[in-house]
């Protein structure tokens, strides 16, 4: 029965043309501009650690002792950062610090390159699933012997050491010679956020939310040696003594980010920072000890406003527009069924049933949803694509994964049934003796 139908749909379609054109057309326009926009916000608003954003925290202490009380800083003072840091009360733990360095190889063709960089601990690879194509990463004792190595991008290996495995080569930063013990693989989370702070990007603007990942890892321990007087702080309650200097300044610029594997040591880390903060008070240190906050990584990107509120605002108008689109099928779908009323009347006399016509105009219905799904599908690659070529940070990272195709499927399929439901039900109470009389 159901292919019946279906033949029946198709030789409906071909008689009108044109109404059928238009109503193909209105759906797979509005599918094409929803389903855009949402894959756009699907890939901006994801997940950047899949599997362990869960057990990633970003804790905050009010360092500042002329708050008010209101939210700590984003990133605190070096002194607070290493004293969280080495009381290692989280499963794991990474200080980090972002700041421009000049870099040069030792190769006779090299030239200087000024590029971002991280000064971290050695934890921050596993932490944060970092891969690594050549070479390993440093470990706790590369820390507490200030060794003088890094970790450089694939991408800075491409450009300096022609991309093949630079293990065991010097990288000159800054006046000091490092050896390099690694190389990444392609890595870019998206968004980087491990360099988010207060709604903003820690290297500029906001677009590097979706940027490229730095080109150089720096042991902390050894880039406050070789980067001193350069690190540039994210603001300062005072004025420093030395500009640049992290360890004595009354500045915050350092930030932290702890793993821990469960709800209960969330509670315990919790409680461990509460009463850091209230030692540090004791102290006479800090004022507000109360003014402490431990967020997940989720948390936290959602409290920074991450993704563009012009991206959420396209969003909802691209949906806006749908629902216009479907008002439009719906119009032209009832004009169509009703234009048919004596046929339909006459199936009812011959004995259809109620029921029997429903499918019928559902299933007509149906067909025109996925006829506009496809060309809505195209409509959408043409979007992307269009996307991609703007002078935005994130363009090249808009793409129609698997999962955002089934959605295009399955939106264009319900739009159209959706749509379709009204005019077949109206058109299932067709009375077959006055549509008999207008035959």
């Amino acid at each position: 029965m159901f292919g019946y139908y279906v033949k029946v749909a198709l030789h409906n379609a071909a008689r009108n043309k044109v109404i059928t054109g238009l109503m193909i057309l209105a759906i797979s326009v509005g599918i094409g501009a929803s389903m855009t926009t949402l894959a756009v916000m699907h890939i901006l608003s994801g997940d950047p650690l899949p599997g362990k954003s869960g057990h990633i925290y970003y804790p905050q202490v009010d360092v500042n002792p002329e708050s008010k009380g209101r939210e700590p800083y984003d990133v605190m003072d070096y002194r607070t950062a290493f004293d969280l840091w080495s009381a290692k009360q989280a499963d794991s733990q990474a200080m980090v610090v972002s700041n421009p360095v000049k870099v040069r190889s030792e190769l006779p063709s090299g030239v200087p390159l000024m590029i971002s960089s991280i000064s971290t601990t050695s934890e921050f690879f596993t932490m944060f699933d970092v891969p690594l194509q050549y070479g390993r990463a440093w470990g706790a004792e590369d820390d507490a012997r200030r060794s003088r190595v890094a970790v450089i991008s694939d991408r800075l290996n491409q450009q300096l050491f022609g991309g093949r495995n630079s293990v065991g080569q010097s990288l000159r930063v800054k006046d000091t010679n490092l050896q390099i013990i690694g190389v990444l693989g392609p890595w870019r989370p998206s968004p980087l956020f491990y360099k988010i702070r207060g709604g903003r990007f820690s290297g500029g603007e906001t677009s590097g939310f979706y940027g490229a990942a730095d080109d150089v890892f720096l042991p902390l321990s050894a880039s406050l040696e070789i980067n001193e007087g350069d690190f540039q702080p994210f603001t300062c309650w005072a004025t420093p003594d030395r500009p640049g200097v992290l360890e004595s300044s009354p500045c915050v610029a350092v930030a932290l980010w702890v793993k821990l594997s469960g709800p209960e040591r969330v509670q315990e880390y919790d409680r461990f920072l509460r009463n850091y903060a209230t030692e540090q008070k004791r102290l006479g240190r800090i004022k507000h000890d109360d003014n402490t906050r431990l967020r997940s990584l989720m948390e936290w990107l959602d409290f920074n406003q991450v993704v563009p509120s012009d991206v959420k605002v396209q969003t909802i108008l691209a949906f806006a527009f749908l629902l216009i689109c479907l008002a439009n099928v719906v119009g032209l779908l009832l004009a169509k069924f009703m234009r048919h009323g004596g046929e339909i009347g006459l199936r009812r006399a011959l004995g259809a049933s109620r029921v029997a016509i429903f499918t019928q105009c559902l299933v007509e219905a149906g067909l025109i949803g996925a006829l506009g799904g496809v060309l809505g599908l195209f409509l959408t690659l043409l979007g992307l694509w269009m996307i991609r070529i703007q002078p935005v940070a994130y363009a090249d990272l808009v793409h129609l994964d698997i999962a955002m195709f089934l959605v295009t499927a399955i939106l264009s399929l319900l739009a159209s049934l959706l749509a379709g439901a009204i005019p077949a039900y109206r058109a299932s109470f067709i009375q077959p003796v006055t549509q008999l009389k207008l035959l």
